[in-house]
């Protein structure tokens, strides 16, 4: 290898390197924000209906929330998701690697170098689904919940409008910080 070639990747090292960085493709991406947009508007249901807010007079308040929510939810699938992704992994390498195997048996003319590559490029597209989709699911549950306990218990005898600003924000900021957690 000459001297400029030596810190160059080959494409498989980086799509390798690319299946465990924190960033996510842009489908997923939209995924995250698609859905999270659609959790952090539920509050606006819910403030409009029950706490008897103004849908016109409060709607600056209620996009700039929805925006914030929004964000905030999806950094929290993404750090959940790139957590639990090497934990699937792990659980579910011997069954992918199994499955692969009965698949990969009647190729004769494939290499083990190639037969490896595509177990580990399929265990690592099964744990990015289950990630994902489990990322988005305890995200989406924790964030109602804590929206529901600040808003009508901890919040509950505010102004509705400071009370949709409290809840929204800390129920999204404590999501977010939560996320953060390595375990």
């Amino acid at each position: 290898m000459a001297g400029g070639n030596k810190n160059k990747l080959s494409r498989e090292e980086e799509l390798l390197l690319q299946d465990f960085s924190r960033n996510v493709s842009t489908k997923s991406s939209a995924l995250f924000y698609g859905n999270a947009l659609i959790v952090s508007a539920i509050p606006i249901w819910l403030f409009w209906r029950i706490h008897q807010l103004d849908m016109y007079q409060s709607a600056i308040m209620f996009v700039l929330g929805t925006l914030v929510s929004t964000y905030l939810v999806a950094l929290a699938y993404r750090n959940v998701k790139f957590i639990l992704k090497h934990k699937v992994a792990v659980q579910r390498e011997e069954a992918v690697t199994q499955d692969m195997m009965r698949q990969l048996a009647d190729d004769k003319k494939m290499t083990r170098k190639e037969k490896d590559e595509r177990i580990l490029w399929k265990k690592n597209e099964v744990a990015d689904y289950e990630a994902t989709t489990f990322s988005i699911f305890y995200n989406n549950a924790l964030f109602l919940v804590l929206l529901v306990v600040l808003s009508f218990y901890i919040l509950s005898n505010f102004n509705p409008t400071i009370n949709y600003a409290g809840s929204v924000g800390a129920a999204a900021g404590l999501l977010a910080l939560f996320s953060t957690s390595q375990k």
